[in-house]
């Protein structure tokens, strides 16, 4: 009996100290682990390897947009022109949202195919009084269909989305008009022998979207500059060159639907991860 007693004032004494041990042996782990957390930063937790197959945005759309197109003509020798007014322009694209690099989330590419206007409007130079002409015609519109493909840059707040796009174009001026009283009527509506049809340059603009899955609205500034000259240089004369290059700004509006499903995590949440993996899970 009396050892009996013995044991069980032990074991009353020695329980509340045991408790007592362990929670501080816990405590202590635990101030550790968040100590050492804090030793990393959000660069380092970038490096552990957690799976990115998924990214916000990782999806796919496709969209119709039309708008408006300012042209004028990079002239040399120069002329005193103004901005040519058409309003017709319109863009099919197909834009496909992924990672860049294999990490960053704000990537994507755009294809698509596009029919707009170049052209010219020329003005008086107010100290000469004169007024140029190509080809007779002091004003003048193609009409082109164009194939794109441009790097998509993005970024998203809530519904919000602002746009960058910028790449290389290629296409065909497919029809021209030139106006004038000193148009021959034979060459109007008629490319010349020197005329060059073939088209191709950069294009890029900004925008921004409003975004209620799965439609979106986008408007778009664009700009697009070609490389290629609007006919042969030695069309006047073989000792004095003549070029003209075609400078556009389209402004555009339009829908865009996705077609695929988004999926993704933010970098937030992939740093919660990497935390995880690194000190297993730590209560916050």
């Amino acid at each position: 009996m009396r050892k009996t007693v013995t044991y069980l004032l032990l074991a009353a004494f020695l329980l509340p100290v045991c408790r007592f041990t362990a929670d501080a042996g816990n405590d202590r782990k635990q101030r550790r682990v968040q100590r050492d957390t804090t030793m990393y930063s959000d660069t380092f937790l970038d490096t552990v390897d957690v799976n990115r197959v998924f990214m916000v945005n990782d999806y796919t759309m496709i969209g119709f947009e039309g708008g408006v197109t300012l042209s004028r003509m990079q002239f040399n020798p120069s002329y005193t022109q103004g901005w040519r007014f058409t309003p017709e322009y319109y863009e099919l694209t197909l834009t496909r949202y992924g990672k860049l690099f294999g990490y960053m989330p704000y990537f994507g590419l755009k294809v698509g195919v596009a029919y707009g206007h170049e052209g010219f409007r020329m003005e008086m130079n107010e100290e000469t009084g004169y007024i140029g002409r190509i080809s007779g015609a002091t004003e003048c519109v193609y009409d082109v269909a164009e194939f794109q493909t441009l790097a998509h840059f993005h970024y998203d707040v809530g519904h919000l989305k602002l746009m960058l796009d910028a790449g290389p174009y290629g296409g065909k001026r497919l029809r021209v008009e030139r106006i004038g009283e000193y148009v021959d009527e034979d060459i109007r509506y008629s490319f010349l022998d020197s005329d060059k049809r073939f088209d191709y340059g950069l294009k890029g603009g900004v925008g921004f979207a409003l975004v209620f899955d799965p439609v979106e609205l986008h408007v778009n500034a664009k700009v697009r500059y070609s490389w290629s000259n609007l006919y042969a240089p030695n069309y006047r004369s073989e000792y004095y060159f003549s070029f003209a290059y075609p400078l556009d700004a389209m402004v555009t509006a339009g829908l865009h639907f996705q077609i695929t499903k988004k999926n993704g995590k933010t970098n937030a949440m992939l740093r919660k991860e990497a935390k995880n993996i690194v000190f297993g899970e730590v209560s916050e």
